[in-house]
């Protein structure tokens, strides 16, 4: 049975489709890895991009409206986490500084960079720690991945041109 579904996975555009949108809703790798191993896989550069930013964009919703009571429950219930927790509240916070200055386009810019340490997960973490409204922040995450799909693709096509 997984055989069946990682052969199908990997060779029907679908399920490259889908593929990719699973690499890039992960959190260290986002669309930067998915994006690429979409094309490597052989979906065309536009439908692995458009697969790589919904993938990328699907947890964001839920990482601003739920983090805060995700961390406290971690808190009480998981004390060995609770230096895990710890540590990305300080990444972020690491990071509120460009968003506090520059508000969404800070958070953009913070997005768009298609480095580690940034990205849609980072972003949306900051936005709720900093208490930005949904309605403020998912335009700017939105518009920073599809700068950093767009550079990913720019970097992909150049290296595949190769």
């Amino acid at each position: 049975m997984l055989q069946t579904i990682d052969l199908w996975l990997h060779t029907t555009p679908l399920g490259e489709f889908l593929l990719t949108m699973f690499l890039s809703m992960a959190p260290v790798a986002e669309l930067r890895v998915g994006l690429p191993l979409g094309a490597a896989m052989g979906l065309p550069l536009p439908a692995a991009f458009i697969a790589a930013v919904i993938g990328n964009m699907l947890p964001v919703p839920f990482i601003i409206l739920f983090v805060r009571r995700a961390f406290a429950w971690i808190r009480r219930r998981l004390p060995p986490l609770h230096s895990f927790i710890d540590r990305l509240e300080r990444r972020a916070e690491s990071k509120r500084e460009l968003v506090y200055r520059y508000q969404t386009l800070g958070l953009l810019i913070l997005v768009a960079i298609p480095l580690p340490g940034t990205g849609a997960w980072t972003g949306a973490l900051v936005a709720a720690l900093m208490d930005l409204r949904m309605k403020k922040a998912l335009p700017a995450i939105f518009c920073g991945v599809v700068i950093a799909g767009l550079l990913i693709s720019l970097l992909t096509a150049s290296v595949t041109a190769l």
